[in-house]
Parts: structure tokens; sequence; C-alpha cells
């Protein structure tokens, strides 16, 4: 895949990127963290750019490791699922 480039105009900084990804993905990208940049600031009343780009990156690394949580408590509910079914499954195999 070709690299594209995107230029970033955030908090008063300016730059530019190239990356091996689709421009789409990468202005998808860069919305959800401008949305995530002004709910920090809404939340937290900052406007200090240094201050709300790191509690802004650090609220959400705490969202992604709560979806991994998630996702490794989800699976482990399926495997148990899973293990659950198989007993029923041979239970019923041996009474038949």
């Amino acid at each position: 895949m070709p690299k594209s480039d995107l230029r970033i105009d955030i908090l008063g900084i300016s730059l530019s990127i190239a990356a091996e990804e689709d421009v789409i993905y990468l202005k998808n990208l860069l919305n959800n963290y401008r949305l995530a940049i002004e709910n920090t600031q809404k939340s937290t009343g900052l406007r200090d750019p240094l201050k709300t780009a790191i509690l802004t990156g650090f609220l959400l690394c705490d969202e992604i490791e709560r979806i991994r949580k998630r996702e490794v408590r989800d699976k482990e509910v399926e495997q148990l699922t899973l293990d659950m079914i198989a007993r029923i499954d041979e239970a019923l195999e041996q009474e038949g």
C-alpha cells in the first residue's frame, strides 16, 4: 500500500505525517482525536495545549485498557460457556 500523507493541525501545532494507511482511515483517527480533545477540555476546563494533549492521551490509554480487559473477560465467559455446553452434551450422551 502506498504511503498516505496527512496534515495535522491541532492544539496550535501543525505537522505532517506519512503512513502506510488509507488517508480516509487517518482522517477518521484525527477526527476521533479531535473529539477526544474537545471532551477532555469540556470535562476538565483545561486550555493549555500540552496538558490537554497529555491528559487526552492518558484517557485514551485508559479506554484501550478497559476494552482489552473486557475482551479478555468476554473470551473467558465464552470458553466457560463452551465448556458447559460440552459437559451437557456429554451428560446427555451418557443418559441416552
